[in-house]
């Protein structure tokens, strides 16, 4: 199957849809899942392990069961529950069936090149068991070429642009929530830095904030060093420091917090749930 030509339910390669299941599963926190004795892997600490696309399908015995995360731009739109996704620099990858089983709606992104962070399970897909399990309807005629294929049950499905990317246009992620991969730099504190922009010229680097809502359980900070790559989970804000100060305990001294202000007003903040090392795969 070619995910270039495949279109039998007419709907275009990379037409835009907005995806939504009937089971409501919690994002990324509380996956489990191990790694497959002989696959060349990491975990992150949800317990999710990272692999590429092009793995999923080429090793399917090796994944099935396991809970993993990919990254990859949407290839095809199925149907309103599902969607593909593979890597096209691997000559011969056949694309992946990802089943929405998260709860949320997603609109994937209007530029061609985003990506999309999946966590879910590997199946073999079964219509029939999948349709049982997860309350879903599917149209067969559109999942003919999928049977007995690998899918992933994506738990979570997030926007993962680049820093550049959000910077430079943060209107369309505003208020969405994201996973960006970069590197640390300029750490202003315990809970404030920027992650690096290399990939788009004249872009800006882009702001992290990790802090605990007001309202909610007060999270340890994590531990960063300059230069590593990480993976950031989080919402995209404007940078209002009033704002911040009523939603989240920053724990900020009056100098940081004026410094900050003064060079991140109104610009776009990635504001944290989730920082790991990154082990997915760089470009």
């Amino acid at each position: 199957m070619n995910a270039d030509t495949r279109t039998s339910n007419g709907t275009p390669k990379r037409q835009r849809r907005l995806f939504q299941s009937t089971l409501a599963i919690g994002l990324i926190a509380g996956l489990m899942g191990a790694c497959a004795e002989d696959a060349p892997v990491t975990q992150t600490p949800s317990g999710a392990t990272n692999v590429q696309t092009e793995d999923v399908a080429g090793e399917t015995e090796s994944y099935i069961g396991q809970v993993v995360t990919v990254r990859s731009e949407p290839l095809e739109v199925v149907d309103d529950s599902s969607f593909t996704v593979g890597d096209e620099q691997f000559f011969g990858a056949e694309p992946i069936l990802v089943i929405n089983a998260s709860g949320e709606p997603l609109l994937l992104p209007e530029d061609d090149d985003v990506e999309v962070q999946v966590t879910g399970e590997v199946r073999n897909f079964v219509i029939a068991d999948v349709e049982q399990e997860f309350g879903l309807t599917l149209d067969p005629t559109l999942y003919t070429d999928y049977e007995e294929q690998p899918v992933i049950i994506a738990q979570s499905i997030a926007l993962a642009p680049e820093p550049g990317e959000i910077t430079s246009n943060p209107e369309q992620y505003y208020g969405e929530t994201l996973a960006v991969t970069g590197e640390v730099e300029d750490i202003q504190s315990g809970s404030a830095f920027t992650l690096d922009e290399e990939q788009l010229f004249g872009a800006e680097d882009l702001l992290v904030v990790y802090a605990s809502p007001r309202d909610g359980v007060q999270q340890p900070l994590p531990a960063v060093t300059d230069g590593e790559d990480v993976a950031v989970t989080g919402v995209l804000r404007a940078f209002v420091v009033s704002e911040f100060e009523r939603d989240y305990d920053l724990g900020w001294d009056l100098e940081l917090q004026e410094q900050l202000e003064a060079e991140y007003s109104n610009r776009p903040v990635l504001v944290a749930t989730g920082i790991y090392p990154s082990a997915i795969p760089e470009d």
